[in-house]
């Protein structure tokens, strides 16, 4: 007869079989999400981008570059508004090519102070010129990071986001047919921050030609908004005052206008 099996070994067996699973493993908080071939492509990307930065800044006069710091409030962009007015007006290829290469680089890599790009491109350009250097900047950016995020994106955007990924992937499936126009509405409205849907459109299969066109259209309205504010940079006393009530039931009209075909098509199905 078969010796009965030990108590201890089985709660042990048992305790082992916890580690394994998810619960087990460390808290969020205490891990890292980034593997060792994930961090340094991310630091390779970083340190191509920032060489190719800093090379375009040693074209630059030394009496244009010595100044020069990014915006964190208005007070900075004034002062750096006044600062390149000159070189901006004097050299205008020179400084486009150095704006729109700082540009792409904080979308890139999701450095906070583009809105101060685009108000400092109304306040030098004017609104038509403003309003193109500003979309190309944010479309090539956000394009820019949605490749990098394709590569090493996903454990980032799941350990950041976990609830808000797994919600806007159950959105995308449920509107698979059209797609672009959901997108678009999230581009027009404040409903997911843009840098969230740059890193999390590739992970959750957004083709890029969709990503790229909802970028590419769907940021012009709200670009029209800051690229207006910045010719009247000295009146304006807080970001805030950009998206006031009457400015953001604009944007969410638009945004409707542009998701209603799928709306519609839903209503008929439903009949």
């Amino acid at each position: 007869m078969a010796a009965p099996r030990n108590v201890t070994a089985t709660r042990d067996e048992e305790k082992g079989e916890d580690d394994d699973s998810p619960s087990a493993k460390k808290p969020k908080s205490e891990r890292f999400p980034l593997n060792t071939w994930e961090f340094a492509a991310a630091v390779t990307v970083f340190f191509v981008f920032s060489t190719g930065l800093f090379c375009i800044y040693l074209t630059m006069p030394s009496a244009a570059y010595t100044n020069l710091k990014l915006p964190r409030t208005l007070s900075d962009l004034r002062l750096l508004k006044e600062h390149l007015s000159t070189y901006a007006r004097n050299h205008p290829a020179q400084f486009i090519l150095g704006y729109c290469s700082t540009y792409i680089f904080m979308q890139t890599f999701m450095i906070p102070g583009t809105i101060f790009m685009s108000l400092l491109a109304g306040a030098l350009f004017g609104v038509v010129r403003g309003i193109l250097l500003v979309v190309f900047n944010a479309t090539a950016g956000a394009s820019s990071c949605f490749f990098l995020s394709k590569l090493i994106g996903r454990p980032l955007v799941s350990w950041l986001w976990p609830e808000k990924l797994r919600f806007f992937q159950a959105e995308i499936a449920k509107r698979r047919d059209k797609l672009l126009n959901y997108m678009l509405f999230l581009r027009i409205t404040p409903t997911l921050p843009n840098l969230f849907i740059n890193l999390a459109s590739p992970i959750v299969d957004v083709p890029f030609h969709i990503f790229f066109l909802a970028t590419l259209i769907g940021l012009i309205p709200a670009s029209y908004i800051t690229v207006r504010a910045g010719l009247a940079l000295g009146d304006l006393k807080s970001i805030k005052d950009l998206y006031d009530f009457k400015t953001l039931s604009v944007l969410f009209l638009i945004g409707f206008v542009s998701i209603a075909p799928t709306l519609l098509k839903r209503k008929r199905v439903y009949e």
